[in-house]
């Protein structure tokens, strides 16, 4: 009974696990857009090592504006230029946080909601003003309890910006948090904390592309690389300057990992359930053995080999079935407490439960066959002899 419980808790708890780490991650990646992609700059090297996508000045806010005039599978674009532990500063509160510049469809392709104030304008991202719009973490540490931030100035590396507005908490997506994030006007991140113009216009690390639906994310792929090929002066057997990642290839290919990953972890956990089975097999075997005498005397006084078989075989499921219960239970009960240590989903499938059941009956079935035929082959006499 035990190998029952700990196959069929194994292979309960593993699926579980493996759905609401699915769904977690599934969660994740949908925040980011099913109908999105994201256009990266190029990689600079140094000392022959790479620095990562986005380090190169090879994409121009030009370039996103052409993309959005040109493609018609785009329904939006915006631009952005990202820097990390960036110093803020207000009174003798400092901190450090990621500094982003973009321009108005920001705020749509990524779902920004002010929780108070506004995004910054149009007039703001054609002046260059120094406007911020702050996630909820800075504006909670860099502001008391109760004290608006509208209005106020903050210092990003010792220049002067005033808040207009502060966005609702979105959490954390992807290992990010969203709340720990200062936006301000491309332009005015351009020319006062960059400084860093592309010799063909003002560079960005990069820009999000969004499709009417995921249908035509594809196409709008397509249509992206040839364009960027193109202004880029890149020839047939050139390698791209940029990088593109669609989150729609990202979801699909993932699920696909998880999925074999689940079934591989769940077929090497249902080893339990074979080694179960062949232990009740062991103890059924012994039973017999014991139980000769027991089986001459009913046989004796009139049970046939069939009453034999199925009360043999009716313990063997019982011991099965019961184990398989208990099994059920226990998975359930540890698929709860990792969900909670790790903070994903609690997901428990119907078909895992319906299946452990099954699966404990078709042992008990299997492992209480050849005992059963056993005992109900024993010769009468033979079994009275016994001792």
């Amino acid at each position: 009974m035990l190998g029952v419980v700990i196959g069929i808790s194994s292979v309960i708890m593993i699926t579980a696990v493996g759905q609401g780490v699915q769904k977690s991650t599934a969660s994740e990646i949908s925040a980011l857009g099913t109908n999105v992609m994201v256009v990266s700059a190029g990689a600079a090297r140094t000392g022959g090592i790479s620095l990562g996508a986005g380090s190169a000045s090879t994409l121009t806010w030009e370039d996103a504006q052409a993309i959005a005039k040109q493609v018609p599978a785009a329904k939006s674009v915006t631009a952005f230029l990202q820097r990390g532990q960036i110093q803020v500063v207000r009174g003798n509160i400092n901190i450090a946080t990621t500094l982003l510049g973009t321009d108005l469809n920001y705020k749509s392709i990524k779902s920004l909601q002010p929780q108070e104030g506004l995004f910054f304008s149009q007039a703001d991202l054609d002046a260059g003003r120094p406007v911020a719009f702050i996630g909820s973490k800075v504006r909670d540490e860099l502001f008391s309890t109760g004290q608006s931030a509208l209005g106020a100035d903050i210092r990003i590396r010792g220049k002067r910006y005033t808040v207009v507005g502060v966005a609702e908490s979105k959490g954390l997506s992807a290992g990010q948090d969203l709340d720990d994030a200062i936006y301000i006007p491309l332009t005015n991140m351009s020319s006062q904390i960059v400084g860093n113009n592309a010799l063909t216009g003002v560079a960005i690390n990069g820009f999000w592309v969004e499709a009417a639906d995921a249908e035509q994310l594809n196409s709008a792929q397509f249509q992206v690389t040839n364009i960027l090929r193109l202004r880029h002066g890149i020839k047939a057997s050139g390698i791209d300057d940029f990088r593109i990642t669609n989150f729609v290839d990202i979801m699909s290919a993932f699920n696909s990992v998880m999925g074999s990953l689940t079934l591989m972890v769940g077929a090497i956990a249902g080893i339990s359930l074979i080694v179960g089975g062949i232990g009740i097999a062991n103890i059924m075997l012994v039973s017999v053995m014991e139980r000769t005498r027991e089986i001459g005397i009913r046989k004796a006084v009139g049970a046939t080999s069939g009453s034999i078989l199925s009360q043999f075989l009716t313990e063997a499921i019982i011991i099965s079935v019961v184990g398989g219960a208990i099994g059920v239970g226990l998975g359930i009960a540890l698929a709860y407490v990792a969900a909670l240590l790790f903070k994903f989903p609690f997901v428990i499938p119907l078909w895992s439960i319906g299946a452990g059941f099954g699966l404990s009956l078709v042992v008990g079935v299997l492992a209480g066959g050849i005992p059963a035929r056993n005992a109900a082959k024993l010769n009468p006499i033979s079994a009275l002899r016994s001792d």
